[in-house]
């Protein structure tokens, strides 16, 4: 076994462990999103996924801000924790130019200053990632829709990139975020 499998292996570990915490609304998820990216950015940079690794340091911001907004973002005092709800119409538009701008920026990046042969799929994923970490920390119902998309064309290119076991780990990631969908919308209906 290489480094780099074994290092495949780890993140996959830290990936079912983040996800279980995640599913579970848990604030100790932003902890291992602290940890998560240092690993997977060498993964990302060695198999030349060059918008991955860029975006670790962007993860590794936003867990952060996450455990910030979770942790003292509760509108009621009175409140245990900040509650589920939905994603606000209002931030649909801003949302998708902000991802369409970071989408073709990358894309720009990648494809004129690297050697990336994946940069449509590499950059696309990067920037719904982008939107879809702010959605949850905003403890937003629907970020789960949105790593549905980012999880399942990320299987896919994982395992065009010969990274099976993180290809693995987003095939589940996409099946769990459909159950994890269901679950959060239930609990941002008890909210109500």
């Amino acid at each position: 076994m290489d480094w780099l499998q074994l290092i495949d292996i780890v993140s996959t570990v830290l990936g079912l462990l983040y996800l279980w915490l995640e599913y579970r609304a848990n604030i100790w998820l932003w902890a291992v999103s602290i940890i998560m990216p240092i690993v997977h950015s060498y993964l990302y940079f060695a198999k030349g996924l060059y918008a991955d690794f860029g975006m670790e340091f962007y993860y590794v911001a936003a867990a952060i801000y996450g455990y910030c907004c979770w942790r003292w973002g509760k509108k009621d005092d009175d409140a245990k924790e900040v509650p589920i709800t939905h994603f606000k119409r209002s931030h649909i538009i801003p949302s998708a130019i902000v991802g369409f701008a970071l989408w073709g920026g990358l894309y720009w990046f990648l494809s004129t200053f690297t050697d990336s042969t994946v940069p449509l799929l590499d950059s696309f994923t990067t920037a719904l990632s982008a939107v879809a970490l702010w959605a949850l920390a905003k403890k937003y119902v629907e970020q789960w829709l949105l790593w549905l998309v980012v999880d399942a064309v990320c299987c896919g290119l994982y395992i065009y990139k010969g990274i099976p076991f993180t290809a693995s780990l987003y095939g589940f990631y996409t099946v769990m975020a459909v159950a994890g969908y269901l679950r959060w919308k239930k609990l941002a209906t008890k909210n109500l």
